[in-house]
């Protein structure tokens, strides 16, 4: 039995491409061996000249904006960004190369669509069943230097499933989905070249890779969804995403929380800037439904009784009391305390007063971390400062020390619906310059 081989080669002779040419016509002209089987790998930007799709832009930074749907990571200039096809990658792939001056080509509006009239055009000029995949130029994350995947295909089998099979040792294999249309792209950029002039290559030997009919899923099916996307944006995007979705969550699932998230997000609480290298932070975490209802309980008690001796009426109570429900419907809470050690006292009152506010507002730092690193865990919160109002009670149910004050209660946990939209917010109405 012989070794497993396939062969790549590039196509010469294509003409420049230019907009209306048909594409398949041209292949068909430069490369009439064709046979059924072979993968046919089509740079996207001929795809695009013979589309179309080059657009007047002295400005290409302006024709990235058009082109992109989400910014995922920003460094100066340079933006990897989610194009309009769903595809992540730098600039959303708008090219000023081998383009006219004063010029761009943005990448084909469909790629698959793009890959199917190729492949439907080659079958109706030289009778085959071939695949065609329209690549184009990616770098990827981690890894230094350029390659070819698939943006496009049509009758070829773009992934390879081997979850359920064995290898060679006889290991099940769970994870293993083989990328098989970049790994072809990426073997037929070795015989086109970034600069040689050769913008189709064909692919021989590999016919299980092709395919039509319902294996028929297009490059599409390669784009990873965003609940499946672990690196969906840079640093700092993921930072400002976390700070501005934050919204308070008032209706939680039953879902349990992960007890490692909660403490990863108390890890960010305590890099908040706190007075005289003091840290002012504690968390009490309430994992426990019964410390949870023993709190919740004896809080309920003491705030019935301050709204009858405000001289409320019954329903006017029971009223107020439902607003509680955040807190008791949530399956997880957690108490922040401040603790004031290393405050400095002046025996001034002026100077007590602010020194205390001090160690508030760092303990309102250490909250709002918090808050926002749980976000970045995909926890949704509440903040109720419910517990403020009776402290002592507080520290009585969860034998907290005197010096302890509870700063209210964070409720988290999974949102059980989409939070409300927050009103818009004009900047400037909140900064004076002098």
């Amino acid at each position: 039995m012989s070794a497993p081989a396939y062969r790549v080669w590039a196509v010469p002779g294509l003409p420049e491409v230019k907009a209306g040419d048909d594409l398949a016509k041209l292949i068909a002209t430069a490369e009439p061996g064709l046979v059924d089987g072979d993968v046919v790998l089509v740079t996207s930007k001929i795809v695009s000249k013979a589309e179309g799709r080059i657009l007047d832009a002295a400005d290409r930074e302006a024709a990235i904006d058009a082109e992109t749907v989400r910014v995922v990571a920003r460094r100066g200039t340079l933006r990897i960004v989610e194009n309009r096809q769903g595809l992540v990658m730098a600039a959303a792939g708008v090219d000023a190369s081998n383009t006219p001056e004063g010029t761009v080509l943005l990448l084909p509006e469909d790629p698959d669509a793009s890959a199917r009239a190729i492949r439907t055009g080659l079958r109706d000029a030289l009778g085959v069943d071939v695949g065609v995949l329209v690549t184009d130029t990616f770098g990827r994350p981690w890894r230094t230097g350029l390659t070819d995947v698939a943006i496009g295909a049509a009758g070829v089998r773009v992934l390879d499933d081997l979850r359920g099979g064995t290898d060679a040792y006889g290991n099940p294999l769970s994870a293993t989905v083989v990328a098989t249309a970049d790994e072809l792209a990426a073997a037929g950029d070795l015989v086109k070249g970034k600069a040689a002039g050769l913008p189709v290559a064909v692919v021989r030997g590999l016919p299980h890779a092709v395919g039509g009919g319902e294996d028929d899923t297009g490059a599409r099916a390669m784009v990873r969804g965003a609940a499946d996307d672990m690196f969906r944006l840079g640093t700092s995007e993921a930072v400002r995403e976390a700070v501005t979705g934050r919204r308070t969550v008032r209706s939680f699932t039953d879902d349990p929380v992960d007890p490692g998230a909660v403490r990863r997000a108390v890890a960010a609480a305590v890099t908040a800037p706190a007075p005289h290298h003091t840290t002012p932070w504690r968390f009490v975490l309430l994992e426990s439904p019964k410390a949870r209802t023993e709190l919740l309980d004896a809080m309920r008690e003491k705030w019935i009784a301050d709204l009858r001796a405000d001289g409320k009426s019954e329903e006017s109570i029971a009223k107020r009391v439902r607003r509680g429900d955040v807190l008791r419907n949530a399956p997880y809470l957690v108490v922040p305390c401040l603790v004031t050690d290393g405050a400095h006292t002046y025996g001034d009152a002026r100077r007590d007063a602010a020194e205390r506010e001090m160690f508030v507002v760092a303990t309102g730092a250490g909250i709002q971390n918090f808050l926002v690193a749980l976000a970045g865990e995909r926890l949704g919160s509440a903040w109720i400062s419910s517990t403020m109002f009776c402290r002592d009670v507080v520290r009585g149910v969860l034998g907290l020390p005197e010096n302890w004050d509870p700063m209210g209660a964070v409720a988290v946990g999974r949102a059980a619906e989409e939070p409300r939209e927050r009103p818009p917010r004009e900047v400037a109405d909140f900064i004076e310059v002098r």
